[in-house]
């Protein structure tokens, strides 16, 4: 089987040697890969005197290093964790055992932190999670346990089959919303997660990026359930339209007459608006149909050794 470690790493020069060398213990017959995108601080030169395979992404934003990861990179197994020391490298055989053994696409590492570490997954990032995955949950089906881990073992069809359109944090989102919309066999297992090590700035910022996560969401939904979304609009332009138009139709069935002209053609355009939302929806619905075809036809057709 050939194994590829995928490491997008942005001014993580503290880290990035410890975390190459314990993927390199942990799976001997892999090749890690640093993707190292416009860092500074000299991350490329660490990670390559570490063993890894560098290579740089100009186009700041993780979800920019990933899609050049995805198009670069050929394997049957992909391991994809952050350069920052927070995965522990040691159950990456384990997950690898369960993704062959139990013919699954991808299995996600559940963060869970020690007692006694508590400041390495914080209460408040914690809840926000919990929070966007019932989100995801309620909007397309089923959902996993941590939709933002970034640490995950994927097949060669799943990574293949996947059109990486995120440019930054929101990419652990497509990559479970691909799962659930393609209806693809997928796990989870346990993993311990740290803190940083001293001297490490996590690039996360909570609320900047949880705005931007939630509008991905949305823009997935459109997406992927167009239908749904336009429906929701029409109707939501068809109750708006009745209540603004009511008073002027009990006036007309009273006197005959239409008093309040432009609240009419107000009301009208409403209504014409919803029913333009809905013919939308149809149609965005077949293109999203055959985007979804599109998508199981190349998940089909990269087959990785373990499916031979």
């Amino acid at each position: 089987m050939n194994v590829a470690v995928l490491l997008p790493c942005y001014n993580e020069a503290v880290a990035i040697a410890k975390v190459v060398a314990d993927f390199r213990n942990a799976l001997p017959q892999a090749t890690v890969y640093v993707y190292d995108n416009a860092s500074t601080d000299g991350t490329s030169d660490v990670a390559r005197k570490a063993g890894a395979v560098v290579r740089r992404v100009g186009a700041k934003g993780k979800g920019n290093v990933i899609r050049q990861m995805f198009a670069d990179i050929e394997a049957d197994i992909y391991v994809m964790a952050d350069g920052d020391d927070t995965y522990d490298a040691t159950v990456a055989p384990g997950m690898i055992e369960t993704l062959q053994t139990e013919d699954l696409d991808m299995v996600v590492g559940i963060r869970v932190s020690e007692a006694t570490d508590m400041a390495a997954y914080r209460t408040g990032h914690r809840l926000g999670n919990q929070l966007f995955t019932a989100l995801v949950g309620s909007l397309f089906g089923r959902s996993f346990t941590d939709i933002f881990s970034g640490y995950r073992i994927m097949t060669r069809r799943f990574v293949k089959s996947f059109p990486v359109t995120s440019r930054g944090f929101e990419i652990e989102t497509e990559l479970t919303i691909h799962a659930l919309d393609l209806g693809l066999p997928v796990g989870e297992r346990p993993v311990s997660y740290r803190s940083r090590p001293e001297d490490s700035v996590s690039k996360l910022r909570t609320y900047r990026d949880g705005a931007r996560i939630l509008l991905a969401i949305l823009l997935f939904m459109k997406e992927v359930h167009p239908l749904r979304v336009f429906t929701l609009v029409a109707v939501l332009c068809t109750l708006a339209a009745w209540v603004i138009a009511w008073p002027v139709i009990a006036e007309f069935m009273h006197t005959g007459l239409v008093p309040r002209l432009p609240t009419a053609v107000l009301a009208t355009g409403l209504q014409v608006s919803g029913l333009l939302a809905l013919a939308c929806g149809l149609i965005l619905d077949s293109v999203a149909r055959g985007r979804k075809e599109l998508k199981r036809l190349f998940y089909v057709l990269h087959r990785s050794k373990n499916t031979d």
